[in-house]
């Protein structure tokens, strides 16, 4: 590793076309709830938001971030800026990972949308690849795994009666729910030139366990760029982001979501192509060793995974989906999501691997 760790923060750039925002308006709100603020406010985007659009609010003596619904369509559950600013600030006392929320906003007159405001963690975040000059040997890259490991498991060990987040969720009935949930989801926002994936509905819907596995609190999209990484011990957690999806839930449906992010260096060429995280790394456990140590960590047993992991391929399918619908209908002109349609493709044969797989 070298010396210079601050090259390797997430840099801000320009706002992107069809996504301004009201300078002058977060300004005022922010100095009317932040006594503290003083000075001019300057705003910068950051250009890894594919759902929920973040950007960085920059005054003379300290930055923030500002988190929005993305412009265009929306599903009528998604985006609840309103809900993760709450479940911030109800698992912030139990799991200290969790970014402190300083503002919300539920009046759509000040940017046309709810959002909210937190503190800006300053920390690596992994993206495809390791930033340049950051490298970790194996022994260091397994250490990085076990440690992002530990803070699903950590937030699956959390005693929900007793940290009184009974009302974060519906409890019974999650595995059942996010299949009617994520299957409607994808039915509307289906476009003509992508598969309608009902051979995969219908093995989610009919194959489905008759019990949850537990009832805990899940991120539901928990992975390394949505892990903020201490820049002095990169392999350290010190964050985590995007809690828009997280509620009451069954552990093994979240680890099945993370793990549908998770590309091996064996997996096959086209799969490889689509790798967006570094769990490519030699260090890095495989998907199997994943689910290993974290029964071992947790002590939730697992008699199948191959019905977590299709789940989690499907949900990733529908998430790209939705973003690939705003492309396709000019809702949004960011020209990385015009390749989603085929992502979606790939996806569905992803899937259909994975219900054929019987782990």
């Amino acid at each position: 590793m070298i010396t210079n760790p601050s090259s390797w923060i997430d840099q801000a750039g320009p706002l992107r076309a069809g996504e301004p925002l009201d300078v002058a308006a977060i300004d005022a709100f922010l100095k009317s709830r932040i006594p503290t603020l003083s000075g001019e406010l300057t705003v910068r985007q950051y250009p890894g938001g594919a759902s929920n659009l973040t950007y960085q609010l920059i005054y003379p003596d300290c930055e923030l971030v500002l988190r929005r619904p993305p412009f265009g369509h929306k599903a009528k559950s998604a985006h609840d800026m309103v809900r993760e600013a709450k479940v911030m600030q109800a698992l912030r006392p139990v799991y200290p990972l969790v970014p402190e929320v300083l503002a919300v906003c539920e009046d759509d007159s000040v940017i046309g949308s709810p959002f909210f405001v937190m503190e800006r963690l300053r920390g690596i975040i992994l993206r495809r690849d390791l930033p340049p000059g950051l490298s970790l040997d194996e022994a260091q890259t397994r250490q990085l795994a076990d440690n992002m490991l530990d803070g699903l498991c950590r937030l699956h060990s959390i005693d929900v009666d007793s940290a009184g987040l009974t009302e974060l969720g519906k409890g019974e009935g999650y595995v059942a729910r996010q299949v009617a949930g994520w299957s409607k989801r994808y039915r509307d926002a289906r476009t003509e030139d992508v598969p309608d994936y009902e051979q995969v509905i219908a093995w989610l819907s009919s194959n489905m366990p008759l019990h949850d596995t537990a009832i805990r609190v899940v991120h539901n999209d928990y992975r390394f760029d949505n892990v903020v990484l201490d820049l002095d011990q990169p392999t350290r957690v010190i964050g985590v982001l995007d809690w828009e999806l997280a509620t009451l839930g069954d552990p093994l449906m979240d680890l099945g979501n993370s793990l549908a992010y998770w590309v091996e260096a064996s997996d096959d060429p086209a799969w490889r192509k689509l790798r967006r995280q570094p769990t490519h790394l030699v260090g890095m456990p495989t998907r199997r060793q994943v689910l290993d140590a974290y029964q071992a960590k947790t002590g939730i047993r697992v008699t199948s995974f191959d019905y977590y992991l299709a789940f989690g391929l499907f949900r990733l399918a529908v998430i790209a989906q939705q973003i690939y619908y705003r492309f396709f209908h000019g809702q949004t002109r960011v020209p990385e999501f015009g390749s989603f349609g085929q992502i979606v493709t790939l996806l569905e044969r992803r899937t259909q691997q994975a219900i054929e797989s019987h782990w």
